[in-house]
């Protein structure tokens, strides 16, 4: 039964009926392929340009590739938990909607600000390396001297980041069918990209630049201490969290940010057909091309040069993939990955904005937010909460640098996680006959351990970090109960139990 005041549910049922309101119902005309490559598009892009090789010569060495095989086995946990939750509620919203099913109106409400941090800051910040490429590009193009931001009365403007928002709320206001085929033809581009640093790479490979694998770990007067270490690494008295085992642990919190995404598939449950067997299998699809991908280039990358050789930059610069072949003088093959990096992260950051318009629209439809962003236009997209969002983070991302902005995401991404694997085992118990498509199998085991890898992921992030995350939570908390808690529409009308699908029962049933 629903509870009451904070704790109040909303039934699976009250979920899906919602879904055929007309003033707020979504088209519904994407496949498991269309999933399969929004999880691509999303996943592939800023992680493996960016973080492979800076994380490799800042924390853990050539062990960088055993870093994504530890985030990529906390993922792949949580992805299972997700398959049989958006399956089950095939409703817009993903991690958000399913709490408020589970735990209640407020831990919903704390989910779904978490996602905030998760869709729209990662969309700033990878708008953001974009605009950083853009720069480059137009640069082997027109000469050093072009530039993608410009001082306007003292404030520094990102326009190449404004301008690739733009152009993207657009394509996303005229549906995500249209969407999905721009994302599909990206998508193909920097996969071949992926698969070019790969195989060409090979020949570059030096056996000893992966002795030695894990490099030992950094003193305290050399490395990042303070707020600036990791959780981990403070309680267990370790001198600095970079190289080592910390740094390991470290680099996997980290490049943890590289998978982040396939969770976004989960937003687009309502918009599938036959949502109980394409979310799961995009879900899934997506991760495990990508883990190949990942490992594969994390390898290659870190023999072809010398870890220290990717180190940051004094300045602050950050290596990519680029770098390595420019050290080893291809300075065309360089051109080429940049190339593919600035297509690559164009489907990156529309496919966060998606996610974060669908988190978006179904707190609205929900009154947990004003409800005008709930409505859907004659496209059958919610076209203002399109471009609120593409306000909010085109304004993060012309006026603010990226910063340490990969930590928040994976912090705020980690914690949905873990609500998710708790929520499928909790659903399990409250409703054990519910209709599921998917069943996690072994749950017993798989949602405590999703839990468990992503929490421990999670100390492997930095002090301040966590300090930033509690603050962010606090905001969103004063939110709800200005806002949210009095215009919800489940206590506006008083939420009634409903007797939900049962396995085996006729789909087209009226539940009593």
């Amino acid at each position: 039964m629903p509870g009451n005041g904070l704790w109040r549910t909303k039934s699976v049922e009250q979920s899906i009926a919602d879904t055929d309101m007309p003033e707020s119902r979504l088209r519904k005309n994407l496949s498991a392929w269309d999933l399969t490559v929004f999880g691509v598009a999303v996943v592939i892009g800023a992680g493996i340009f960016t973080l492979t090789a800076s994380t490799a010569g800042d924390l853990s060495g050539p062990s960088v590739s055993l870093a994504f095989v530890l985030a990529a086995v906390a993922c792949a946990l949580a992805a299972l938990c997700y398959a049989e939750f958006a399956s089950t509620v095939p409703v817009a919203g993903s991690a958000y909607t399913f709490s408020y099913a589970t735990f209640g109106e407020f831990l919903a409400w704390i989910i779904g600000w978490d996602l905030v941090l998760e869709f729209a800051v990662g969309a700033a910040a990878v708008a953001t390396g974009w605009s950083e490429y853009l720069q480059t590009v137009l640069g082997y193009l027109f000469g050093e001297g072009v530039r993608t931001s410009a001082d306007v009365g003292g404030l520094s403007v990102n326009w190449g980041a404004l301008l690739l928002i733009t152009v993207l709320a657009v394509l996303l206001v005229a549906g995500t069918k249209l969407s999905s085929r721009v994302s599909m033809v990206i998508t193909a581009i920097k996969v071949a990209i992926v698969l070019f640093v790969i195989l060409f790479g090979l020949s570059f490979v030096t056996a000893a630049n992966y002795s030695p694998f894990i490099p030992p770990g950094q003193s305290a007067e050399s490395a990042a201490t303070g707020v600036d270490q990791t959780v981990f690494s403070w309680l267990a008295g370790g001198a600095s969290s970079a190289f080592g085992v910390f740094g390991l642990l470290a680099g996997a919190s980290l490049v943890f940010f590289a998978f982040i995404g396939f969770d976004v598939v989960a937003t687009t449950a309502e918009e599938t057909r036959e949502p109980k067997r394409a979310v799961p299998r995009g879900i899934l699809g997506s991760l495990a091309i990508v883990t190949v991908l990942y490992v594969a280039t994390a390898l290659v990358v870190t023999g072809m040069v010398p870890y220290t050789d990717l180190a940051t930059a004094e300045d602050g610069t950050r290596q990519t993939l680029a770098t390595a072949f420019a050290l080893n003088d291809v300075d065309w093959a360089a051109n080429v990955v940049s190339v593919g990096a600035l297509t690559g992260l164009t489907t990156v950051v529309m496919v966060l904005m998606l996610g974060q318009v669908r988190v978006l629209f179904a707190m609205s439809r929900d009154g947990l937010l004003p409800r005008g962003l709930a409505r859907t236009g004659e496209l059958g997209t919610p076209v203002r909460a399109t471009i609120l969002v593409a306000a909010l983070v085109a304004a993060a991302a012309t006026f603010f640098p990226a910063g340490k902005l990969e930590e928040m995401v994976n912090v705020g991404t980690l914690f949905a996680f873990i609500l998710v694997s708790a929520g499928v085992m909790v659903l399990r118990r409250t409703h054990p006959d519910l209709r599921r498509a998917f069943r996690v199998p072994a749950l017993p085991v798989v949602g405590p351990a999703a839990i468990l890898a992503c929490l421990w992921l999670m100390l492997n992030l930095t002090i301040l970090t966590w300090v930033r995350f509690v603050a962010w939570m606090v905001l969103g908390m004063v939110i709800y109960f200005l806002y949210g808690r009095r215009h919800a529409l489940l206590g506006l009308r008083g939420a009634t139990p409903t007797q939900l699908p049962v396995e085996g029962a006729d789909p087209k049933a009226t539940p009593r």
